[in-house]
């Protein structure tokens, strides 16, 4: 079987979010609006990996090389920005049988390195791979390392009523109710954007912790994505901000992305925000909620009075001889 690697040149990119939209295992980051953005804001450059039989395309990676110290680094998403899941992601395999399947996949993975070897010759690679991308076997083969991560992801098939029930006391006592008359919950603007970005890196500060984050970069990503991708919830109470949450959306999951700073109001504002996107989005028919990450003791108390499922991601990672010196260029990055 032969597949050929190409890098989407930019008289191509028109396809590449219908090869997006045909793949089971690709989310609102690998659009070409958020590549894009993510690229400028990474100071990176963008290799757009495309893998075709013959017409056919079988798999899309987009890889983002980063240089320092004369080292060449790649990643799939960049360093920084908390994108949660990236990676490749396949495309037309659903009906094929199980061992076409596999050899269509190790052929397109084994093409993709052949092709940034030559290209980008890198001592590091680290990838984030999405949860519905499950076989990292070919990963392995070419030389990577897997270490699972987690996240979470709340069922929203059942409808608001039934959710409810499955929420933890406390979780149900905060909403049950409804929203307080004093607070408020709407969808804004950039106004929001810069509030809620604001308040989550002021929140980062005081736990001595980075955060790379912009209210630029989240505007940037809400103007080449497609209307109503990126979503930002405020919430107010007696008309003052107090929080909110930056949502992204694709197809059949809305993503919780930034926001759900601690604050200083007397009402749950976290859990009143987190219950209307819920809500939202059953309105629009979305069938989950991935509340992105389930990796920290400290937040997952919260997360999980959710009643979520467990989801496994991946995060993989290749050094070269010079593994020391791609580190210390990596970290530099932050």
């Amino acid at each position: 079987m032969s597949i050929a690697i190409t890098k989407a040149a930019d008289d191509e990119l028109d396809d590449w979010n219908r090869h997006v939209e045909r793949s089971p295992h690709a989310n609102p980051f690998h659009r070409l609006g958020s590549l894009r953005t993510l690229a400028d804001h990474a100071n990176a450059d963008l290799h757009p990996l495309v893998g075709y039989k013959g017409q056919e395309p079988v798999g899309i990676f987009p890889i983002f090389e980063i240089e320092r110290l004369g080292i060449s680094t790649v990643f799939s998403p960049p360093p920084d920005l908390l994108v949660p899941y990236l990676g490749p992601a396949l495309c037309n395999v659903e009906k094929l049988k199980q061992r076409k399947r596999e050899r269509r996949h190790e052929k397109f993975i084994d093409g993709c390195f052949e092709w940034l070897d030559r290209a980008c010759e890198p001592r590091y690679v680290h990838v984030n791979t999405d949860p519905r991308y499950d076989d990292l076997r070919p990963l392995g083969w070419n030389g990577l390392e897997a270490t699972p991560n987690y996240s979470y992801r709340v069922d929203l098939t059942p409808g608001a009523d039934a959710l409810l029930k499955g929420f933890s006391s406390d979780a149900r006592s905060n909403v049950k109710n409804g929203t307080p008359e004093n607070c408020t919950i709407e969808e804004g603007g950039e106004s929001a954007i810069r509030r809620i970005v604001t308040q989550v890196n002021r929140r980062y500060e005081a736990q001595d912790e980075y955060y790379a984050v912009t209210p630029g970069f989240v505007i940037d990503l809400r103007e080449r994505l497609p209307e109503g991708c990126v979503r930002t919830y405020g919430c107010r109470v007696d008309g003052r901000f107090v929080g909110g949450m930056i949502t992204l959306e694709d197809g059949d999951t809305i993503y919780r992305w930034q926001g759900g700073a601690k604050h200083d109001a007397d009402v749950p504002a976290n859990d009143l925000v987190d219950w209307h996107v819920m809500r939202d989005a059953i309105e629009r028919d979305i069938e989950g909620y991935d509340l992105v990450g389930a990796n920290s003791r400290r937040l997952n108390g919260y997360k999980a009075k959710f009643n979520p499922e467990l989801l496994t991601y991946h995060q993989a990672e290749r050094a070269g001889p010079a593994m020391e010196l791609a580190r210390e260029a990596y970290l530099r990055l932050r």
